[in-house]
């Protein structure tokens, strides 16, 4: 039985869990570095305990003081959120092993789907189409070249580990992908500890669609339905809507019918996204699979009227879902834009203290913050510091308001990407849902180097 859970995150994503344990009546215990001592979740949570410095491996990442934390503070299970831990397959282990209940899906799949080749074969396997690239891992240049050969260029080359967009990169020429290669390696190595690559055909005006999934213990999966998340800078997603307003009801349906096939094929427990790209011909192709909560949780929660925080607690207590799939609906539309401490041309972080801070509520309006007014912003974390959620029955409705909410949002002291989030929203082409992969390239990138 959960009644007490440890949060082994920072920022929105604690203060989100921590909200939904609050209606369920569980007692919430926050971990926190130095740097994030006067930061918001520590001081909604029922007990706040300091974890470490403030640089991410004396810290967020510190498995054995987590767990130590996890003991003294007795609590019954412990609830990733996303990024740092959350997809470590060791941690997910070492918590089943200390007797606490682990709020994911089991380490093996975690393992499995935490290696983007291996997760390509197991999702061939499962009848799942997969986009065109080579099997196994690339072990030199001359391999990677005569690979892209095969395929033709453009291709993406990829990390085999980790996320974010590290280790990814578009290349258009031999010269090219020799230099990528090495770098992007180096670069993943140091990351995640992994510097296997692997290759793919690059899909020209593809759109990044996902499919959220959950899975009990008892057998039943099922799909929340679609989110489009093609607006991205450098591979990470800047604007998300549910649904996406590219594919038909048809193709709607079949991509959520082959995520729920894959997260059995798979006995998957807990939540999940299965990650597609989409060409123009809506002909759907697997890109990998997040076994966590996602950041932009929270526009499927809009459309579905379903907390999905808290089925993953249930699920992880043993619960079954508490809805089947034909009681899931679609009901009307949401936006969440990210909001990021960064400079909105040049896309560098932008530390340093919120001295102002004032941000727009409404009946459609939801927002997740990491950050409060006198708040330091550090360079320690990633720089989303919060998300603007907007919902109402019609997608037209939802960019109305979105503008007036962004014309609203004010924070000084730092500079945020408020002024491009603006920008796009406003753009012909994002009202008309022409939202491909190359969005942010060519209609804002274009528009501010005039």
């Amino acid at each position: 039985m959960v009644n007490k859970i440890l949060i082994a995150n920072r920022g929105e994503i604690a203060s989100r869990i921590i909200r939904s344990c609050k209606t369920m009546k569980i007692t919430t215990v926050a971990i926190y570095s130095k740097a994030d001592q006067t930061a918001p979740f520590v001081e909604q949570a029922d007990e706040s305990y300091l974890l470490g410095n403030s640089r991410v491996e004396e810290s967020y990442l510190d498995i054995k003081k987590i767990l130590s934390i996890a003991n003294d503070a007795k609590v019954d299970a412990i609830h990733p959120g996303y990024g740092f831990l959350s997809e470590n397959p060791e941690f997910a282990k070492n918590c089943r092993n200390e007797g606490f209940i682990f709020i994911g899906p089991t380490e093996e799949i975690i393992k499995k789907m935490g290696s983007k080749i291996e997760a390509r074969e197991t999702m061939r396997k499962a009848g799942v189409p997969i986009i065109p690239g080579n099997d196994g891992e690339l072990t030199s240049v001359n391999q990677a070249i005569d690979t892209a050969s095969d395929l033709g260029y453009p291709v993406m080359l990829k990390a085999s580990a980790g996320g974010g967009g590290i280790g990814m990169q578009i290349v258009y020429n031999d010269y090219e992908l020799s230099e990528a290669f090495v770098n992007n390696s180096k670069r993943a190595q140091s990351f995640f500890g992994d510097g296997t690559m692997f290759m793919e055909k690059k899909l020209t005006n593809a759109r990044h669609i996902e499919v959220q999934v959950l899975g009990d213990h008892h057998g039943n999966v099922v799909h929340l339905f679609d989110r489009e998340c093609s607006v991205q800078r450098r591979n990470q997603k800047i604007i998300e809507e549910a649904p996406s307003p590219f594919i038909s009801k048809k193709t709607r349906y079949l991509m959520g019918d082959i995520a729920v096939q894959a997260a059995k094929a798979m006995a998957y427990t807990n939540a999940g996204t299965i990650e597609f790209l989409v060409d123009e011909e809506e002909n759907c192709y697997f890109l990998e699979m997040n076994t966590r909560i996602q950041v932009e949780h929270a526009i499927t929660e809009e459309i579905t009227n379903l907390d999905i925080v808290k089925e993953q607690i249930n699920i992880a207590d043993g619960k079954a879902l508490t809805v089947s799939q034909d009681e899931i609906n679609i009901n009307g539309h949401a936006i969440e834009v990210r909001i990021y401490a960064e400079d909105p041309v040049t896309f560098y972080p932008s530390p340093g203290c919120i001295t102002n801070l004032k941000v727009p509520s409404g009946n459609q309006v939801r927002n997740e913050l990491s950050v409060k007014e006198g708040y330091n912003v550090t360079p320690f974390y990633d720089p989303m510091i919060g998300k603007l959620i907007v919902s109402n029955k019609t997608r037209n409705k939802v960019i109305d308001t979105l503008k007036t909410m962004l014309d609203s949002y004010k924070i000084d002291g730092i500079k945020t990407n408020i002024p491009m989030l603006k920008v796009m929203v406003e753009h012909e082409q994002f009202k008309l849902g022409n939202t491909t992969t190359t969005f942010v390239q060519d209609y804002y990138l274009s528009l501010i180097k005039k």
